[in-house]
């Protein structure tokens, strides 16, 4: 006779209890005092086994997709190098104004909307917006230095179509608004399969808790769901810190969860802070614009002059904006130019000043440093999500964490095969979950509160909350029926 002494109190996720060793029971002469089991730890457990196995393929197309859209920037230098470098730099660049007029000439059609000024081996960007394009933008690169034309490529907010492409991918899968619930269920959930395997894991090393028992996977294993189960908790111990923040930053414009994130940020006044692009003086006759000489006296708006952005980029570089900007073209004569730091590595720079074109004067300025603390945690955390904030150090943590995070969903995948039972007569396809019920053993004191806490978790995060209902009330069918099952007659023959 033989008894595992490792074997742990309570089921890991995925697994069952199964029947002791032949012989087991007459081991156990003299009972020791019974123990009212805690409901926590099987709660858990059911919770964290149907998560994963219902929301893994969420997360896992999260983790491909993010792992592509990782790395965008080398791939834009690699397949819009004409577009985005000169082919030789120069002491001096033209007027910026003669490279918006050769854009200009370059593009006859649309709006011009905005400028980002190259610099180094950057090309200079001119966007300019049609109605049949929507949010999207007819970007023309031209070369600082010589003022010619480089390309012409349909952007989004300035990303190529390439980027624009895989942030499509990883955001919605391009599948438009519909497609956005998966990315939010992936976010709403990853947090509670984290949070939920390090308790589990905590548990189960309870009589032998050491660092490295927590830390380490357990190399002397045998193979089977021991050496899987401890691939799969340890790394995710390892990248519990990066995979919160992920959750965490990737609900922030998620469609349902961004937007209670948006209004609690209003509420707190901790919103975003922009420039007031107001100048004193709203008519056209004010500015000296022209005006028709019929019986209504309406006004035409005079358009904003491109050749006055020169002006406009002085004003601002003198006010202190350095480095990369992006410059707002006005859509009228009596509105502020504005000119944005668009620094997305740490130390981020996100200043911005309003410009009043005909007197090149900032009249109205807004700092990086003086946004809410919570806005500035929201920039920071975006840019971490989307691999800027550090750099290439940046993109290589992401890479690790969808490379780990793939892994880990592999590694759960398998445990759930490794723990179906195989005996003769009980055989079956896949591990069955953790006994039901558990939520009884729960002291009341704790389970009063904790629903009062999901309920509030799932009205703030919405695709966390209708799918835990839609689970607990399938269980509770499928529980219902199981019990009005007639119980199967005895064998006679015993």
């Amino acid at each position: 006779m033989s008894v595992n002494s490792d074997a742990p109190e309570l089921p890991a996720p995925g697994e069952q209890f199964t029947d002791p060793p032949e012989g087991a029971e007459s081991a156990a002469v003299t009972p020791g005092p019974e123990r009212r089991p805690s409901g926590f730890g099987p709660l858990m457990a059911r919770l964290h086994f149907y998560a994963g196995v219902l929301v893994a393929p969420f997360l896992l197309v999260a983790a491909v997709t993010g792992l592509l859209y990782t790395f965008t920037p080398q791939l834009d230098s690699f397949v819009y190098d004409k577009e985005l470098t000169v082919a030789h730099k120069a002491d001096a660049t033209r007027p910026l104004a003669e490279q918006v007029a050769a854009a200009r000439a370059g593009h006859p059609k649309g709006t011009l909307v905005a400028v980002r000024p190259g610099s180094g081996e950057e090309t200079t960007q001119v966007d300019f917006a049609l109605p049949e394009l929507g949010e999207r933008a007819h970007t023309v690169y031209v070369d600082p230095y010589t003022g010619k034309v480089t390309g012409q490529l349909t952007t989004w907010y300035g990303s190529t179509p390439l980027k624009t492409w895989l942030d499509d991918l990883h955001r919605n899968l391009h599948l438009g608004t519909t497609g956005r619930y998966y990315s939010e269920i992936a976010a709403s959930w990853l947090w509670v399969l984290v949070l939920g395997g390090l308790v589990l894991w905590w548990r189960r090393q309870r009589r032998n808790r050491t660092a490295r028992r927590l830390l380490l996977p357990d190399l002397a294993a045998k193979k089977g769901v021991r050496r899987t189960r401890s691939r799969h908790a340890v790394t995710g111990v390892w990248l519990a810190v990066g995979l919160l923040v992920l959750s965490a930053t990737g609900l922030t414009w998620s469609r349902f969860a961004g937007a209670h994130f948006g209004e609690a940020l209003d509420a707190l006044r901790s919103g975003t802070p922009g420039v007031s692009t107001a100048l004193p003086g709203g008519s056209a006759d004010e500015q000296g614009g022209h005006h028709h000489s019929g019986g209504t006296g309406a006004h035409t708006t005079r358009v904003a002059d491109p050749k006055a952005i020169d002006g406009v980029l002085d004003a601002a570089r003198r006010d202190g904006l350095s480095g990369p900007v992006a410059i707002s073209v006005p859509q009228d004569a009596t509105t502020a130019w504005t000119v944005s730091q668009t620094r997305n590595l740490w130390p981020v720079g996100r200043d911005s000043v309003a410009v009043d074109a005909s007197t090149a004067k900032v009249v109205d300025r807004v700092d990086f440093e003086d946004w809410p603390v919570l806005s500035k945690l929201t920039r920071w955390g975006i840019n971490a999500h989307m691999g800027t904030l550090f750099g290439l150090v940046n993109q290589i943590l992401l890479a690790v964490l969808a490379i780990g995070l793939t892994c880990m969903i592999l590694w759960g995948y398998r445990m759930w095969w490794q723990r179906r039972p195989t005996r003769t007569g009980r055989g079956a396809r896949l591990g069955a979950p953790p006994a039901r019920g558990a939520w009884r053993g729960m002291p009341y004191g704790a389970l009063v509160p904790g629903v009062v806490v999901v309920v509030a978790l799932g009205w703030a995060l919405p695709l966390f909350g209708i799918p835990l209902a839609a689970f607990l009330a399938a269980d509770l069918v499928v529980g219902t029926v199981g019990r009005r099952r007639p119980a199967p007659e005895p064998d006679s023959a015993g």
